[in-house]
């Protein structure tokens, strides 16, 4: 995969995906949402790659968020992908997990690129905001309905209202992020993390996040374990499955193959 704004990288089952806009602190245009929203499709459809790690490139920043200068000046004649904001605010349908390793601020629509993720480390440098209410916007790419849920609703109205800036540790106390690492450590970190993810069944994430992306379409609890019978039912006809069962009575680490 060759793009203009961002870098990928495939380190055997995983992709590292690099916003690469470092002189404008990774902050998106129109251009960059459609080069995202066509990295996660192949992302997606390789069978071979079974999680992500998403950073920024440079040491100061994530992703500054929207790029208001390109929106002003009208860069990038291209229109938007509806996958949302970074390709994935409004992805609801990606059953592989992406970790965000915040290696710098992540504002805005930057913080909504993180909170798309499933999990979000952290360097002691990060910083964190929706400060979209001070430049007459609201956090419209998912901020508002995902910071509430992850962190509430009360602590989250009070930074979605004032727009003020976490640091790091706090982003952690509140639960914003998984863990908080040293700069130096993050991407190390990330990368095992991935690799963590890559020793269990692919096919079993896959089923997790299928049931984790239908819930808020399903009536309550009830409806989403009974939705969760239908996914373990197509989940026990994959080899992985069967795999999983025969590596445990062998007592031998399991052979995944993602099918």
């Amino acid at each position: 995969m060759s793009y203009d704004h961002i870098k990928t990288e495939k380190h055997g089952h995983i992709l590292v995906v690099t916003m690469n806009r470092p002189e404008v602190y990774n902050a998106v245009h129109v251009d960059m949402h459609n080069e995202m929203a066509d990295c996660w499709d192949a992302f997606a459809a390789d069978r071979d790659l079974w999680v992500a790690v998403l950073t920024g490139a440079g040491e100061k920043a994530f992703s500054a968020g929207n790029d208001l200068k390109a929106t002003a000046q009208g860069v990038g004649k291209a229109k938007m992908t509806d996958r949302g904001f970074a390709g994935l605010s409004s992805r609801f349908d990606l059953e592989k997990p992406i970790i965000a390793a915040v290696n710098g601020f992540a504002m805005g629509g930057g913080f909504e690129t993180a909170l798309s993720c499933d999990i979000i480390l952290a360097s002691e440098t990060a910083k964190f905001a929706l400060p979209e209410v001070k430049v007459g916007f609201f956090a419209a790419a998912s901020g508002v309905q995902r910071l509430s849920r992850y962190i509430g609703r009360l602590a989250a109205q009070e930074m979605m209202l004032t727009g003020r800036t976490i640091d790091a540790r706090e982003a952690l106390a509140l639960g914003c992020v998984n863990e908080v690492h040293p700069a130096d450590q993050l991407m190390a970190r990330a990368m095992e993390k991935a690799e963590q993810l890559c020793t269990v069944s692919p096919s079993a994430v896959k089923a997790t996040k299928r049931v984790l992306n239908d819930m808020n379409a399903r009536d309550g609890v009830q409806d989403s374990i009974a939705y969760s019978r239908e996914v373990i039912a197509d989940l026990a006809k994959t080899e992985d499955f069967k795999e999983g069962v025969n590596a445990f009575v062998e007592k031998r680490a399991p052979k995944w193959v993602n099918r």
